[in-house]
């Protein structure tokens, strides 16, 4: 069965509710009637038999037996029950919708393209990564398992779920399951990437760290190396968009931190400061940006991030 809903935008949040959408402008004729509306606000709070609507309206059952036949006729109505009254067998009913729209498009285009929350320069930077309104890369975590030179275990794999919810606002799923692990990751076969987290708890971010266009440091102090400054703070976050360097005709998305903690701040200002975070991205192939976590209400965790660069 297919379910139909409408869609309302309030105070900047989307909202739905189930719809009984309609092809002809007869049926909703139905519906256009105080007796019938009464009907339905009643059978809204809970299914009832005819003889129960008449008593509660206080009308005589032939009157609303006669509007109920109309409704089940253009299929507004739904039969929840049945039960044998004096030989014969009453109905009890429930309204299939509160709500009613008529259709008279053709055309239907897809939810994610009416849901756009961000401008044209955050699709444009994501335009590799999401094709046809579908995500088109892997996402790619920190194994929790030790790997690695360093046998690190990943603590910031979970912060792709706020990247997930993001760029769910922004496309619909592939139908193949978009999130790996690094160390599942062949590099020669790669193509999208959305990496997520450092070099030491990602093995990915560390075999392109040569190709990025801002470097995690390979020896103390460790650090995101810039041609404008080196950053050594552990809430040290960077956004990186360059070509794959493994695959040049697919792009790589690198959000990570010099500890976990960057690693979050980076995801933060994505997906809460996006246009900030990219105000400088004007199609190049490569692009960075270096951003800082702060823990404003002292709480402990981030809840603001200035750009630095």
């Amino acid at each position: 069965m297919v379910k139909s809903y409408i869609l309302q935008e309030r105070d900047g949040s989307m909202l739905y509710s189930d719809a009984l959408i309609v092809d002809s402008p007869e049926a909703l004729k139905i519906v256009d009637h105080p007796i019938r509306m009464q009907i339905l606000e009643l059978l809204a709070k809970k299914p009832m038999y005819p003889a129960e609507l008449a008593k509660e309206m206080k009308m005589h059952e032939q009157k609303i037996y006669y509007h109920i036949k109309q409704m089940m006729n253009s299929g507004i109505l739904d039969v929840v029950g049945r039960e044998e009254i004096r030989g014969t067998v009453a109905k009890k009913l429930s309204p299939k919708q509160l709500n009613f729209a008529l259709t008279m498009s053709k055309e239907w285009k897809p939810l994610a393209s009416l849901i756009k929350k961000k401008d044209d320069t955050t699709l444009n930077f994501l335009k590799p990564f999401i094709q046809n309104n579908r995500l088109n890369a892997s996402i790619v975590v920190g194994s929790p398992d030790p790997h690695g030179p360093h046998k690190a275990r990943a603590r910031d794999g979970h912060y792709a779920i706020d990247l997930g919810l993001f760029l769910g606002g922004l496309c619909s799923m592939d139908e193949n399951f978009s999130t790996k692990l690094d160390v599942d990751i062949d590099l020669k076969e790669s193509r999208n990437l959305i990496l997520v987290g450092g070099p030491v708890t990602n093995h990915v971010v560390s075999k392109i760290n040569d190709f990025l266009p801002a470097k995690f440091s390979d020896k103390k102090p460790w650090g995101i190396i810039t041609k404008k400054a080196t950053y050594t703070e552990e809430s040290i976050g960077m956004i990186s968009r360059l070509p794959n360097p493994y695959n040049p005709e697919y792009f790589v998305l690198v959000l990570s931190g010099i500890r976990f903690i960057g690693t979050k701040a980076a995801v933060f200002a994505f997906t809460r400061n996006t246009g900030q975070v990219i105000h400088r991205f004007t199609g190049q192939k490569e692009f960075h940006a270096i951003v800082q976590g702060f823990d404003l209400d002292g709480d402990g965790k981030i809840d603001s991030v200035e750009i630095l660069e």
